[in-house]
């Protein structure tokens, strides 16, 4: 069988073909990082306190445990289709009263075959002329994060306020600058630049968090080899996309988390989220125009900091069946961890669609932290 490479085809991977401007920009970034993350279905705002906390809260990363963390993820969707992978590392600086990270996102669909040029100007079929593309989405971003004690990140005096996990009570803050690259092989690419801003404040059991996504707007600008395209687009009528504009409007997400022991030995953390969208009506439990209200919540059980056990709920979303009666579904994850001194391995089992779908995903990720005198 011959696979031709059609437009249609390609305007799955150019997402600015159709318009101008387009919302629904940048969703790559919506997915997430760190398998505790998704164990909890993102309700993780306002309790995350690793270098995973760039991503969703950087004001989390003055909670960092030693100097440096590093972690890495990777997960396959789509009967591994698509490849989603993470990495990222923070570290201590300023005389320990700061923390800056860098992070790497990457979603993509690699090796996908390209026969636009299968067939030469004499008409013959010429194998040795496909060829394979990628169409990938990459986000670059770099954190800053302080507390407003301006006191160094690790170490506690006598007369300082601690919560239950012997963290310093009071103000965070911090804010991430990220590039977007997003690129369809040498067909069109795009760059984008958005800025994120998280606090969390801590009391004794009780920590709240609100993390403003692109908070400035962000913008990808999109520009395409016209020359590549015309040899698939001018043969069959279709007309050549313009150089265009996508936007992504600004997220906010609220959260509040409690913590206690259960026992000499067993701890738990409950948190709840509620993402707000500020593009216009979606399908959520709270659909309304201009701003969608979508909550998710969150449980983690450890035993002596070292083994956790994790599950949430979110993605709340009202469906039709082919009867016309709605229905609510939703997606439920779980997960678990293993901590053996500065190593940790976390595992998630993830639903990719409703609860009725079991479209399950497996997620993995590793933090290391390093220089660790705790």
């Amino acid at each position: 069988m011959i696979f031709r490479f059609k437009p249609a085809l390609l305007a799955i991977f150019l997402p600015a073909l159709a318009f101008s401007q387009q919302k629904y920009s940048n969703e790559f970034l919506n997915i997430g990082v760190g398998s505790r993350a998704f164990g909890m279905s993102q309700s993780v705002i306002a309790s995350s306190n690793d270098v995973t906390s760039a991503y969703w809260n950087p004001a989390g990363l003055t909670r960092l445990e030693g100097p440096v963390q590093a972690s890495v993820m990777h997960s396959e969707y789509f009967a591994g289709l698509a490849r989603y992978d993470y990495a990222g590392m923070a570290a201590a600086v300023a005389d320990n009263t700061a923390v800056v990270g860098f992070s790497i996102v990457r979603f993509a669909v690699d090796d996908i075959p390209d026969t636009s040029e299968l067939i030469d100007a004499d008409g013959n079929i010429n194998y040795d002329r496909v060829k394979s593309f990628s169409a990938a989405d990459y986000a670059f971003i770099l954190s800053y994060a302080s507390n407003a004690k301006k006191k160094k990140v690790g170490l506690h005096l006598a007369e300082d306020k601690l919560n239950v996990n012997g963290e310093l009570q009071g103000l965070r803050y911090g804010g991430n600058a990220k590039i977007i690259h997003r690129k369809v092989g040498e067909y069109g690419k795009s760059f984008g630049f958005g800025l994120d801003f998280g606090i969390q404040y801590l009391t004794k059991n009780w920590t709240f968090g609100a993390m403003g996504r692109d908070i400035t707007t962000t913008y990808n600008s999109w520009s395409y080899n016209a020359d590549k395209l015309s040899t698939v687009y001018a043969s069959t009528g279709n007309d050549i996309p313009k150089n265009s504009t996508e936007i992504t409007y600004p997220r906010i997400v609220l959260g509040a988390a409690y913590s206690t022991p259960l026992s000499k030995n067993f701890d738990l953390t409950a948190e709840t989220n509620i993402n707000l969208t500020t593009d216009g009506k979606r399908n959520t439990l709270v659909s309304a125009d201009p701003v969608s209200a979508d909550p998710t919540i969150g449980i983690e059980a450890s035993f002596k900091k070292i083994a956790f056990v994790r599950t949430g709920v979110g993605n709340i979303q009202k469906s039709k069946n082919f009867e016309g009666k709605e229905s609510y579904q939703f997606q439920p994850n779980a997960g678990i961890g293993i901590r053996i001194k500065d190593f940790s391995i976390d595992y998630a089992l993830t639903d990719l669609g409703n609860s009725s779908d079991a479209l399950y995903s497996n997620v993995f990720s590793v933090r290391l932290i390093f220089n660790n005198q705790k």
